[in-house]
């Protein structure tokens, strides 16, 4: 789909791409750029959701904008012209900002797309910003430097900032645009916080941490995850108090990925028969390997944890019985055997539920599969997971014992034929060697398509990995 047009006065449409496969839709949540901000081909414009995720948009051209044709906030749809970019270099009066413009789709034809100057680089929706500098034309009275490429989010703010007003503000904190947006979400005003990370850069634990200390003390509650539910480290979610004093109710609009979440569970809840097994296990010597592995040399600088060896463990149970690693086509009425395993891993984000996935995890040896799934946790927790990331699961672990919950039945990723829930790893009362002792324990569920896995073949499974995690040892022997 052509993406831009140009018409006689010099002016360059860039219009809403299709940023994952088959959507049709996106939301603009935050611009970067404003009218009269000159641009550079790669230089991203702004911050789109779609139902899979937050992806930036980089501008494939040099210019100075002249107009935004939507404002924040707005759902576009694929093909519709969002800005305008003044290409001829003259001195185009920049239009009204999108916030005060009418929200109206380009009717006019689109003329064909013009050739790229040589030497430019395509630059790919998704794909991160070219080497740039962000400038903007100087105003009576107030003098905006150039700012270097890893201070794009705060320059870019900054000239928003600026694009309203006569003279200069104070310099504007340092944040990603998610960790702005979160702040806004719990009415934190970023000028308040001491931030801590490099740079002078607020992170998303800075904002949680001015959060905490104004809430009013309340009865201790079950912990929510700040981002992906993995890891046994459990943080309090910021929540607003409850008020009565006003509104009896609030409605919250569902879109992006949360509609998407909410269609794909329905869909296949109501399409594939689920069946949920449960095993409860001693997992006290995959406990004592986690700690022996944090101080392995080969294991420095990666995550290391439960999840990791849990991963492994459903990873060599699907490899001792292949038949769980399939999918249901119900158009040709077949059923199609995975020869990969492509491991998704739920995450809980402030956008919603995703399901990223580990792409070829069966081909993984124990480092490469710690080091993908910090890729995952670090790029899901920056919101910038991309729409790839998401798609060709073929079975997925959920972890939801970091909720302190025992266990659960999960419901199956579309398309998938298994989902494996691990519940809270904690000390209890076990027989071992004859003797009831303290011991870790967790119960794990498996939730599976009974059209294509019988009770024999998801029994097998679960045993397996409930047999490994017993027994560490099997991962040598098995694998």
């Amino acid at each position: 789909m052509t993406t831009m047009t140009e018409n006689a006065s010099g002016l360059r449409e860039f219009k809403m791409p299709d940023v994952g496969e088959g959507l049709t839709e996106a939301e603009i949540l935050k611009w970067y750029v404003q009218p009269g901000d000159t641009v550079t081909d790669g230089q991203v414009v702004c911050e789109v959701e779609t139902a899979k995720a937050a992806v930036e948009l980089p501008i494939p051209f040099d210019g100075v904008v002249h107009a935004l044709h939507f404002p924040e906030g707005t759902t576009v749809d694929v093909g519709q012209v969002i800005i305008a970019v003044d290409v001829s270099g003259g001195a185009a009066a920049p239009a009204a900002p999108a916030a005060e413009a009418v929200a109206a789709p380009s009717t006019q034809p689109a003329p064909a797309e013009e050739a790229k100057p040589e030497g430019r680089k395509p630059v790919l929706v998704g794909y991160g910003v070219a080497e740039s500098s962000t400038k903007r034309r100087a105003r009576k009275g107030v003098e905006v430097p150039a700012q270097q490429g890893e201070t794009l989010y705060a320059a870019t703010a900054l000239q928003a900032e600026l694009n309203g007003h006569g003279a200069a503000p104070a310099q504007r904190p340092l944040a990603k645009p998610p960790v702005r947006k979160l702040a806004k979400d719990l009415g934190v005003d970023l000028a308040t916080i001491t931030p801590s990370g490099p740079d002078g850069i607020i992170t998303r634990e800075d904002v949680h941490a001015a959060v905490a200390p104004a809430q009013a003390p309340a009865p201790a509650a079950v912990p929510a995850p700040q981002a992906v539910v993995e890891a046994p480290a459990r943080v309090q979610a910021p929540a607003p108090a409850a008020s009565y004093d006003g509104a009896r109710e609030t409605r919250v609009p569902v879109k992006g990925v949360r509609k998407a979440t909410a269609a794909a569970m329905v869909g296949s809840a109501f399409t594939a028969p689920h069946v949920t097994e449960f095993v409860t296990l001693d997992v006290t010597r995959t406990m004592r390997l986690v700690e022996e592995l944090k101080q392995d040399k080969d294991m420095q600088g990666l995550r290391v944890n439960p999840l990791l060896l849990i991963a492994k463990a459903l990873l060599v149970a699907i490899k001792r019985n292949p038949g769980i690693n399939a999918s249901w086509d119900e158009a040709h009425q077949e059923i199609v055997q995975k020869h990969y395993v492509n491991l998704g891993i739920a995450a809980a984000t402030p956008r919603g539920l995703i399901v990223p996935n580990i792409k070829d995890a069966h081909d993984k040896t124990l480092p490469q599969l710690a080091e993908e799934l910090g890729a995952l946790v670090a790029t899901a927790r920056e919101g910038k997971t991309s729409p790839a990331a998401m798609q060709g699961g073929t079975v997925t672990i959920t972890n939801v014992g970091v909720f302190g919950v025992d266990t659960g039945t999960p419901i199956l990723n579309p398309g998938e034929s298994a989902i494996l829930a691990v519940g809270a790893i904690k000390p209890q009362p076990w027989v071992h060697k004859g003797k009831v002792k303290p011991r870790q324990v967790t119960t794990l569920a498996l939730s599976f398509d009974h059209r294509l896995v019988d009770g024999e073949l998801g029994s097998r499974v679960l045993a397996d990995t409930a047999a490994i995690l017993e027994q560490p040892k099997r991962l040598i022997t098995w694998a």
